[in-house]
């Protein structure tokens, strides 16, 4: 079972269009695109090609389907995803999260174009270790993990990745709705903001896609699958609740915050949650623990999708009136937009 963090995207115009405070990171950005647009295909010359294995065509033409689907009925912009690139690897992508050791608050990084973002990205893993090895050393929790999608929002087509698709047929179709909702509306700095909004969009999607497809049996299947997400996601947020709370205490210990950790741990273990890893390099299995910057990326991904739910339980499916309700949250400052998601309104 993986944590929806590996199971979405990752903003990655971030690392394509930053000015690092390194040369070596804006250096590895570029490699790491250049790498994918010398290796992207027609996707019509990839089914043309009688030595692609027909697993990957299958996924190529479904996702050609989505496309359509996405660009007719969902109105999303579906310009990406006209080419396959294999990078003959298993992630695209390792992403590192940090947060000081006595906060929930996520450490951000800055980029222009799209502003504060909660995350750093590199295309090699060494890469990323040595930055998670210089976080830890100035004290901060730190969580990485490879990620196998990413959108630029729009700036360019992107292609699709061998990194994905081993997915069911309905964990694809979301992580393409959520990568074109991502096309439809950004707002910089807001890292909240944008996940959940393309997380609630993508799995109301698939419901609506599969429904049309009259594919019942795998929407149950789906549905199953995002209650025993839900059940993880909310024990991690409670917690993270408590600790946001026993950091406010006088006097709060590293103990306390470690039995908290612990007795989620073994809560998730309980519902069979195995924290586990595969290093990419050598197939060595990495046990994960939690921390601050681990129970962060749930938030960043999950906070809000109750308050986008809602906005589109009120537009009655209809997927205009539903963007422009979100569209109307774009010109709030980013706390106000916050409330209004977790339950306020605009006249509060």
């Amino acid at each position: 079972m993986t944590f929806p963090l590996l199971r979405h995207a990752l903003l990655a115009c971030a690392l394509l269009l930053c000015s690092c405070r390194t040369v070596g990171f804006y250096s590895q950005a570029m490699r790491g695109q250049t790498e994918i647009w010398r290796s992207q295909r027609p996707v019509e010359a990839v089914l043309a090609d009688p030595a692609e294995n027909e697993a990957v065509k299958a996924k190529l033409r479904l996702a050609l389907e989505l496309r359509e689907y996405a660009k007719t009925t969902l109105k999303l912009p579906a310009e990406s995803f006209g080419t396959y690139s294999d990078l003959k690897r298993p992630y695209v992508v390792w992403v590192v999260y940090a947060a000081e050791p006595f906060s929930v608050e996520p450490k951000q990084w800055w980029y222009p174009f799209v502003g504060r973002l909660s995350y750093r990205g590199f295309f090699d893993q060494e890469d990323a270790r040595k930055e998670v090895l210089s976080l830890k050393a100035t004290g901060h929790d730190v969580f990485a993990a490879g990620v196998e999608a990413y959108s630029t929002l729009g700036f360019f087509k992107d292609p699709l990745l061998n990194t994905c698709i081993h997915r069911s047929e309905a964990e694809f179709a979301e992580l393409i709705f959520h990568e074109l909702t991502h096309a439809r509306l950004f707002i910089p700095g807001d890292t909240d903001f944008n996940e959940a909004f393309a997380t609630a969009n993508a799995e109301a999607a698939v419901r609506q896609w599969l429904r049309s497809k009259g594919r019942g049996v795998e929407l149950r299947k789906y549905e199953a699958h995002l209650k025993r997400d839900r059940a993880m996601i909310s024990l991690a947020l409670g917690t993270r609740q408590e600790l946001k709370k026993l950091y406010a205490t006088p006097g709060h210990t590293l103990e306390q915050k470690n039995a908290l950790l612990s007795r989620l741990q073994a809560r998730l273990a309980s519902l069979g949650v195995k924290d586990k890893a595969i290093d990419a390099k050598s197939g060595a299995d990495i046990k994960i623990t939690w921390n601050n910057a681990r129970l962060n990326t749930l938030a960043t991904y999950h906070d809000l999708v109750p308050g986008f739910e809602r906005l589109l339980r009120e537009s009655h499916g209809d997927v205009e009136a539903f963007y422009a309700a979100v569209e109307k949250l774009k010109p709030l400052p980013k706390d106000e937009r916050r409330r209004v998601l977790m339950g306020g309104t605009f006249n509060d």
